[in-house]
C-alpha cells in the first residue's frame, strides 16, 4: 500500500526544439529517478517536467514586470516544492541557454536551499561537456542546493551508444545519475551502502552521495 504523500521530482527542460533532445534526455534521467524511487519506496512518485519554451514569453514578462504569469509561477512552484530536481539546458556559446538561466533567476535564491539537484545537458559535440561543471554546478551551488556527484552530458553521437570496455555508455550514465538522485531525495545520501561501485554491479547498482563526496576530497 502506498503511502499518502507521493514523493515529487520536478525536471527543467531548456530546449528550444520540438522535437528536443534535451526535453528527451530530462524524461529518461526523471524515468531513471521514478523507477528507482517506485522500486525502492513503498510512495508513490509524481514526476512533473517544466518545458521552458512553452514559459518563454511569461519569462520575458516577468522580469519586465516584476509580476509572473499563473503558468510561470505554478511552474516555479513546482519546481520549488519537489524533492528532488532535474535541470537540463542545451549549451549555447559554450553555456548554458540563456532561456534556462532566465528561468532560474526568478527563483528565490534560498528556495533550492538543500535542495537534491542533478544537472545535465545536450550538446553537438562532447568538447561541450565542461559546461556542467563550469557554469551549472556553479549556478546552482550559488542557490545552495546539493548538486549531485554524477552530471550528464548527451553529445549528438552518444545516443544509441552503448559506450565499450573503457567508457560507460548514455543509459548506463542515464541510471547511475538517477539512481544517485533517488538516494538523495529518500536520505540514503548519509547512511547509504559501504562500498563503492564496480562493473559487476550492473544496472542496479548505486554509489552512495556521501561515499562519492568522500572519494572527491580525497583525490
Amino acid at each position: 500500500m502506498f503511502a499518502t504523500t507521493p514523493l515529487k521530482i520536478a525536471a527543467v527542460s531548456a530546449g528550444l526544439s520540438s522535437p528536443s533532445s534535451t526535453r528527451l534526455l530530462a524524461d529518461r534521467l526523471a524515468e531513471a529517478a521514478r523507477e528507482r524511487l517506485a522500486a525502492d519506496l513503498d510512495r508513490r512518485v509524481e514526476v512533473r517536467v517544466v518545458e521552458l519554451r512553452d514559459l518563454a514569453v511569461d519569462i520575458a514578462n516577468h522580469l519586465v514586470t516584476g509580476f509572473p504569469p499563473a503558468g510561470l509561477k505554478e511552474a516555479i512552484d513546482a519546481v520549488t516544492a519537489a524533492d528532488g530536481l532535474i535541470a537540463v539546458s542545451p549549451v549555447f556559446t559554450a553555456s548554458y541557454s540563456g532561456l534556462f538561466k532566465s528561468f532560474f533567476d526568478l527563483v528565490d535564491n534560498t528556495a533550492l536551499t538543500g535542495k537534491p539537484v542533478l544537472i545535465a545537458a545536450t550538446g553537438g559535440t562532447p568538447r561541450h561537456s565542461l559546461v556542467l561543471e563550469h557554469a551549472m554546478r556553479p549556478l546552482f551551488a550559488y542557490l545552495r542546493a546539493v548538486v549531485l556527484p554524477t552530471s550528464v552530458y548527451a553529445a549528438s553521437e552518444d545516443w544509441g551508444s552503448s559506450g565499450d570496455e573503457y567508457t560507460e555508455g548514455l543509459p548506463s550514465r542515464i541510471r547511475r545519475a538517477g539512481g544517485e538522485l533517488a538516494s538523495a531525495v529518500t536520505g540514503r545520501t548519509v547512511s547509504g551502502a559501504s562500498r563503492a561501485l564496480t562493473l559487476d554491479d550492473g544496472e542496479d547498482a548505486v554509489v552512495p552521495f556521501a561515499q562519492q563526496l568522500a572519494d572527491l576530497r580525497v583525490r
